[in-house]
């Protein structure tokens, strides 16, 4: 198995058509270390764009992730009443898809577990996407596609794989 130490992602290893390391992430006022998956070819250099995708997110992180903050929590509200009707009893949904007024209360039902650096398009755009477990999807989970630091679109995970 291929194995590198770059200057930037650091320690990686190529599994599965991605560089994979490890990263640190700060979202709901935790900090937490998780997979960081760099997309591109065993024997291709990382582009310069995917470098400045990191790069940025990693220098405006705060602003970043209060952004996604947002966005999670807009999304969770308009879908929760459908989440609940999907689980079979009251005391469950109240568990797993409890009703929440603000950004914290996604907290304990919302866990990042990877930052992918996508690969470059035609449009030139810095693009990543991160991918969290939810208490209220646990077979489909949740992606956050940002790209050029700003949150595109949050969803199923497939929006970002």
């Amino acid at each position: 198995m291929a194995m590198i130490d770059d200057e930037l992602f650091g320690k990686l290893k190529y599994k599965n058509n991605f560089w994979r390391g490890k990263t640190m992430i700060k979202i709901f006022d935790v900090e937490k270390e998780i997979l960081l998956s760099v997309d591109t070819y065993e024997n291709t250099d990382f582009s310069n764009v995917q470098r400045e995708a990191f790069l940025s997110f990693i220098q405006d992180m705060e602003n970043i992730m209060n952004e996604a903050e947002k966005h999670i929590y807009d999304y969770y509200c308009e879908n929760y009443e459908e989440y609940r009707e999907m689980v079979c009893n009251k005391s469950e949904a109240d568990q797993v898809v409890p009703k929440i007024d603000s950004v914290s209360g996604l907290k304990r039902l919302v866990e990042p577990t990877e930052l992918i650096v996508r690969r470059v398009r035609k449009n030139g755009k810095r693009r990543l996407g991160l991918l969290c477990d939810v208490s209220w999807d646990i077979e489909n989970g949740m992606g956050i596609k940002m790209e050029d630091e700003v949150v595109e679109e949050v969803g199923y995970q497939d929006i970002v794989l």
